[in-house]
């Protein structure tokens, strides 16, 4: 999962009713036409914008996400307001993951945290 030789295709991932692609400098989430009837959206994230990474390991009792914060997401007075569940689970730049694919968690946060560090690199 080296990003770093020059041009590549994207890096995809499989996770909870989503997938995400991973080029050089966005990550693109693709949500079945299931998730998009329940209210879901797909969406694309430029790796510039990104503020912060926030992620929960899934664990055999709860699901784990990524979440890609930008300034699109809500303030904190309507985060206090939603459930984090849902807040996570209906946001474009989000992905979840079961407990079966927390191997795919761990490679996609890896590869994304890579990824934002060649986007921003070290003074």
């Amino acid at each position: 999962m080296d990003l770093s030789k020059g041009p590549v295709g994207p890096l995809a991932f499989k996770g909870y009713m989503a997938s995400a692609l991973l080029y050089e400098d966005r990550v693109e989430f693709k949500r079945p036409l299931v998730a998009r009837l329940g209210g879901n959206r797909s969406g694309t994230v430029l790796l510039r914008d990104v503020l912060k990474v926030l992620s929960r390991e899934p664990t055999r009792l709860v699901n784990g996400h990524v979440h890609l914060l930008t300034a699109e997401d809500p303030g904190q007075l309507r985060a206090w307001a939603d459930a984090p569940v849902k807040q996570v689970a209906g946001n474009p730049r989000a992905i979840m993951f079961t407990w079966g694919q927390r191997d795919t968690y761990t490679k996609f946060l890896t590869a994304v945290e890579g990824a934002l560090q060649r986007q921003r690199p070290q003074l």
